[in-house]
């Protein structure tokens, strides 16, 4: 059975904190009449801090797409390699033993590919599969775990590595002063991760069923305006909301499977912000404590979209390991609204398992 390791997990060394943010959008957006409701509702997000990729002066200003996704080509080649390299010494495995690489960013575009950059440079074999996904937003997290699970089962014996690379300050736009523009301007940050999921052995969540879900006709709650001056983001003040019909979904995948979702041993949720996890808590009917990781991400890092559920998963590995067998969920929610759901079990490697890999 496929088994998520080990993540792999980098953050930018430049740090804006809480009261930074507020400073900042009082003093850029001073004078605008939504400006005191956007302000609550930064503070009420939580996030302490939130590491981006360029000093605070250079993010605020807007250099034009062409310079932008220049630096996202730049900053993403140059903080990879040591996130896979320790996501693949995590799992126990080297580049020649990757049989596929799921890329996934919704904040800068390359083609070809991150991939094929990943392959010619860290030693993956020439026939490595190349699986970009772009455009499933903080939803690409659970969706890159669940295409590596149906890899590996495709495939028995194959090894799928997941790198997320977000840099989400890069889509910071300056004359944007909705109400969505200014919360998202508040809450999301940068991050880098990588994660093994191996076809047999290692250490980790073993995957046992994945799902999606499409909430009809709310496909323009969460988008991109793509313009000249790039990625405008827009937020439906509805999203907040979308946990009452998920929570039913989530728990019929889970009954489905003979589980109880109010009853696992952990659970790795996309922190898209304090409202999604305490309305997950409420409409699950579990304690808001068991989404301690997520919390911990989303008050540390903020909401780092796609990287979000493998950093919450390497707070289980490092700071709650389960016992074996221990049942747990993992959920990323994005545009679409789309969920993608995974179920799976805490496991370690046997030793008939550690046999075969010889």
């Amino acid at each position: 059975m496929p088994r998520l390791c080990k993540p792999a997990v980098s953050a930018p060394e430049y740090v804006i904190t809480m009261e930074e943010t507020l400073e900042f959008a009082e003093r850029v957006h001073g004078g605008k009449p939504q400006l005191p409701l956007a302000l609550r509702l930064i503070r009420n997000t939580g996030v302490k801090k939130r590491h981006i990729v360029q000093p605070i002066e250079k993010t605020l200003t807007h250099p034009g797409l062409t310079e932008r996704n220049r630096i996202y080509e730049v900053e993403s080649k140059k903080r990879t390699p040591e996130v896979v390299e320790q996501a693949l010494k995590n799992a126990d495995v080297t580049a020649r033993d990757i049989d596929a690489i799921i890329y996934v960013s919704c904040t800068g575009f390359l083609m070809p590919s991150l991939t094929a950059w990943l392959i010619n440079t860290l030693g993956f074999p020439s026939g490595t599969r190349q699986i970009p996904i772009a455009q499933l937003g903080c939803a690409a997290g659970g969706a890159a775990i669940n295409r590596a699970h149906d890899f590996c089962m495709a495939h028995p014996g194959s090894n799928v590595l997941i790198v997320s690379c977000e840099l989400c300050s890069l889509c910071y736009q300056p004359d944007a002063d909705d109400i969505g523009s200014l919360l998202s301007d508040g809450l999301f940050g940068d991050a880098v991760a990588a994660a093994v999921v191996r076809g047999n052995g290692g250490v980790g969540i073993e995957l046992e069923r994945n799902a999606s879900y499409l909430i009809p006709n709310t496909e323009d709650w969460i988008s991109y305006s793509v313009r000249d001056t790039g990625f405008h983001f827009q937020l439906d003040r509805r999203v907040p909301g979308t946990m009452e019909p998920l929570a039913p979904v989530l728990r019929e995948f889970a009954k489905d499977h003979s589980w109880d979702v109010g009853n696992l041993d952990f659970y790795i949720i996309h922190a898209g912000g304090p409202r999604i996890l305490d309305d997950l808590a409420k409409f699950l009917d579990v304690d808001r404590q068991v989404f301690r990781h997520s919390w911990a991400t989303l008050t540390e890092y903020g909401n780092i979209a796609s990287a979000v559920v493998l950093e919450a998963a390497r707070r289980l590995f490092e700071e709650d390991t389960p016992k074996p067998d221990a049942t747990g969920l993992i959920a990323g929610f994005g545009p679409g609204i789309t969920a993608e759901m995974a179920l799976g079990r805490w496991n370690v490697e046997t030793p008939a398992e550690m046999d075969k890999s010889v």
